[in-house]
């Protein structure tokens, strides 16, 4: 879901750490870790700042971002944080035992969710969660430059030969453009929080 709305690398998640995963303080008028700031805050966002490339640096300098959440990404967060006990440390994604996710497991994972959507898996990758992000955006009229920050690509020229699949020129961005394209989810905090 993180990668299909917001437009994230699987490798990017994969590398992803619960201390990236922020919410915005209103009281303190700053981006915190949920670990120190928790869920009950109205904006999220995460630090895509590295990846489980061999250098655990992202793909491009570009790549190094921070991506607002739409709120349909808060609810299944808050699942896995509650499954972890609000531990605060380690990786967002991972196995049973806190270990990095290997690529296979995350194709095998995605490619059931796929067959069980009545879909057939094998022709399908979890790097099209990715071109769908930019091809949604795109049909719903986020210009191309935009696009291509929040997929951090070098420019657009890379997001219209590679990730478009169908592109319109229009105006809004990001997280805002997927909250009304998925409008009927209302996010109510968890309580204890």
């Amino acid at each position: 879901m993180l990668s299909l709305l917001t437009g994230a690398r699987t490798e990017e998640l994969r590398g992803l750490e619960w201390s990236h995963v922020v919410a915005y303080d209103q009281e303190r008028q700053a981006w915190r870790p949920v670990g120190a700031a928790g869920w009950e805050h109205e904006e999220f966002a995460v630090y895509v700042w590295r990846s489980v490339r061999a250098s655990g640096d992202t793909k491009t300098p570009k790549s190094r971002r921070t991506l607002k959440l739409p709120q349909r990404c808060v609810p299944p967060l808050v699942a896995l944080w509650e499954d972890r006990n609000g531990r605060t440390d380690g990786l967002v994604f991972a196995t049973r035992a806190g270990a990095q996710l290997a690529a296979g497991n995350v194709r095998r994972e995605f490619r059931r969710v796929i067959a069980r959507a009545g879909l057939e898996a094998e022709q399908w990758t979890p790097r099209e969660m990715r071109h769908s992000f930019v091809s949604v955006l795109s049909d719903r009229g986020v210009p191309i430059e935009h696009i291509s920050r929040l997929v951090g690509h070098k420019s657009p020229t890379v997001t219209e030969k590679v990730y478009r699949q169908q592109i319109r020129p229009v105006m809004d961005e990001g997280a805002t453009a997927m909250d009304r394209i998925f409008p009927e989810l209302i996010i109510e905090p968890p309580s204890g929080s």
